[in-house]
């Protein structure tokens, strides 16, 4: 499970002055704004203490981080079946354009590549939908005919033909993930997880798999393509060396290979070795035994993540999207997490929810405050804030979790953000915005430790359930879980005791900003008729919403009107942490007993629909802002480098890795499609 950064966070906690796009502050390039198109912006992180690691360490995170690289393609394929040859035609158009790169043509063309890249393909990385080109259909042509003619253009007219079918037909293939009821979630998705396959095809295919008594179950079609063939047979295409992606997993496995000789441990060793056992055979019990020693192993700086992991690009949950992050331990802010995870019993045992639905006896909760080395695949460019993995539920039940806060990238955000007027425009008088300013920035953080830490890890199903009964749903319900824990906590004298908070009423400014961004200035994010889609934006609506109606018999929360604009203001915070109780209780009954009809019902009532009065008002008060709805990153450069300074491929040769922070985001983004392309070659 991941946590992405609300927009609300990111205007309100502002503390640094921003940085002009495409200029750099090389003493300080955190948070620097890199590039800004459409709705997005591009920005810098830095890798605190880089240099204070040992050359072993330096090394481990070297290859760890060109495994990670070694991946990108397949995210790519996953998010649309013509994703990589149509970047391939772009970025054949845009390095060989010889014509007035200031006219409106190529301009508009420059921002559809920036967020087709920005998307790890056509459609966008949070709505979902096909990004549509601003510049016209005879423009293009004539660019491709260009390309023709200088023998540059790396398809047959078949292939373009269909590419071009995917840019300007706005009907086709239009959502890559669909998550509208009443549809068939497979067949309107244009994701390439599934082919010439229904629903029911796919639902049926899987529970014909399952053995619903299994205390280990197989999580079924993690790293797998589902497609039925023209004799009616179902297949899985598995994602596995000398299988699907073969060649993009051989260049992953080596350079895992050359990770395992410098772990900082013979139990490091042992994951990377099952890891790459895991490529090997594609088989999920490997996946399962390499996730336990995953888990287990809580002593190593250097960490990663590398694999099929999130299924949020999944219409009904089950494939993992291909994501790696390799990160090491910032030792000083890792105190707040392990004051958490040490009294994980605790948190549990208090819980609201029914004891029948408790562990009683939490294992293996481990916590800790990363610096992001690298980002990649679906962590890239846009990435989370926080992580907790495994997902299979009976290993994180027998053997624990591993929860992340990923500090250098929410500095970045915090470190980009300064004057924008978010605050002023929507919270609702200046006592609010003064409690924002002195304690959203930890409350927020501990959200996130707590959302990582204790929330996934919470909880338990009953004997029997399928832990994929709650089906499309499943996401939205098990985020929403998460943060309901972490709002609850967040307002528990316990975090005074432990020394996180220093007053009380700290809370208070999370509570405030998640009350906010459910109920109003999310809905910046989407377009005018459009409903809420994305699970994260569920989640945080059904959350705001439910309260909001439960509470409003002793009006805990109110719509207030000044000077015509609506703002959002608590009367009752001890009642609104009450409430959250009660929504926690009932959304863990849920996943608990597999109860699918009721989770359904939630979703539908309180997590879709959109006022479109309120939406118009909220997204004509944004227009007046100069604020990105959505941010992202450019990696940082590592170098390895002999004892003459100079750079080496030479395993041997390597004396050092330098970081450097200095690419742009076209450059970067050109530059990984030259050297880390196996499924394009």
């Amino acid at each position: 499970m991941k946590l992405h950064k609300t927009l609300a966070l990111a205007s309100a906690m502002a503390t640094a002055t921003t940085i002009m796009a495409n200029t750099l502050d090389p003493a300080n390039p955190s948070g620097n704004v890199v590039d800004r198109f459409a709705d997005i912006e591009v920005l810098r992180y830095v890798v605190p203490d880089f240099n204070n690691l040992s050359l072993n360490q330096k090394k481990l995170i070297y290859f760890l981080t060109e495994a990670a690289l070694q991946g990108r393609d397949i995210l790519w394929d996953q998010n649309g079946k013509y994703n990589l040859p149509l970047r391939q035609l772009l970025e054949a158009v845009y390095t060989n354009y010889s014509g007035d790169r200031n006219s409106a043509d190529f301009k508009a063309f420059e921002t559809y590549l920036k967020q087709v890249e920005f998307g790890n393909g056509v459609y966008h990385h949070y709505s979902m939908d096909k990004f549509i080109p601003g510049f016209s259909k005879e423009w293009f042509a004539g660019e491709v005919a260009n390309l023709k003619t200088a023998n540059r253009l790396p398809f047959s007219s078949a292939t373009l033909d269909i590419l071009e079918k995917v840019i300007f037909d706005p009907g086709f293939m239009a959502k890559r993930v669909n998550q509208a009821a009443g549809e068939d979630l497979i067949l309107t998705s244009a994701c390439n997880l599934y082919e010439n396959i229904s629903q029911p095809e796919v639902e049926a295919y899987y529970a014909a798999l399952k053995d619903t008594t299994d205390l280990t179950p197989i999580s079924y079609g993690l790293n797998s393509r589902l497609v039925k063939n023209p004799d009616g047979t179902i297949q899985e295409q598995v994602y596995m060396l000398g299988g699907y992606y073969s060649d993009a997993i051989a260049r992953i496995i080596d350079n895992l290979d050359k990770a395992k000789k410098y772990a900082e441990s013979p139990q490091q060793a042992a994951v990377i070795e099952e890891l790459i056992k895991f490529y090997r055979t594609g088989d999920l019990k490997t996946f399962d035994s390499y996730s336990i020693l995953w888990t287990e192993d809580t002593d190593s700086q250097v960490d990663f993540i590398n694999g099929f992991i999130e299924s949020y690009g999944d219409p009904l949950g089950m494939t993992g999207a291909w994501e790696s992050i390799v990160n090491f331990r910032d030792e000083k802010a890792s105190a707040r997490t392990k004051a958490l995870a040490t009294n994980a019993q605790w948190f549990e045992d208090n819980s609201p929810v029914d004891p029948r639905f408790r562990k009683p006896h939490v294992k293996g909760v481990s916590a800790k405050v990363i610096n992001a080395a690298i980002l990649a695949g679906d962590a890239y460019p846009a990435t989370p804030i926080g992580i907790n993995l495994p997902n299979a539920n009976w290993i994180r039940a027998a053997h624990g979790s591993k929860s992340v806060t990923i500090e250098n990238i929410t500095r970045a955000y915090d470190d980009a953000s300064h004057g924008n007027g978010f605050n002023e425009e929507f919270v609702i008088d200046q006592p609010t915005r003064d409690l924002l300013d002195k304690y959203l920035f930890i409350t927020d953080n501990l959200h996130t430790d707590l959302h990582e830490c204790l929330g996934h890890g919470s909880g338990r199903l009953l004997p029997g359930v399928d832990p994929d009964a709650l089906k499309a749903h499943g996401s939205t319900l098990e985020e929403t879980r998460a943060d309901l824990f972490a709002l609850y906590y967040l307002a528990d004298p316990k975090l005074v005791e432990l020394g996180l908070l220093d007053n009380p009423d700290a809370y208070k400014a999370e509570y405030y900003k998640y009350m906010l961004n459910g109920l109003m200035t999310q809905l910046m994010r989407i377009e005018p008729g459009k409903e809420v889609e994305e699970a994260h934006m569920r989640n945080r609506k059904l959350i705001a919403e439910w309260a909001f109606e439960h509470g409003a018999d002793e009006n805990v929360v109110e719509y207030v009107k000044k000077d015509g604009k609506t703002f959002i203001q608590i009367n009752d915070y001890a009642k609104l942490r009450d409430l959250f109780g009660q929504l926690l209780k009932e959304i863990q009954r849920i996943k608990s007993e597999g109860d699918y009809a009721a989770g359904e019902a939630l979703v539908e009532k309180y997590a879709v629909k959109v006022d479109p009065q309120l939406h118009k008002e909220v997204l004509a008060r944004y227009a007046t802002l100069d604020i990105a709805p959505y941010k992202g990153f450019v990696n940082p450069v590592y170098v390895a480098v002999d004892a003459n300074g100079n750079p080496t491929t030479t395993e041997e040769e390597i004396t050092d890795v330098k970081v450097t922070y200095e690419e742009e985001y076209i450059p970067q983004m050109l530059r990984y499609s030259r050297d880390y392309s196996p499924l394009t070659k």
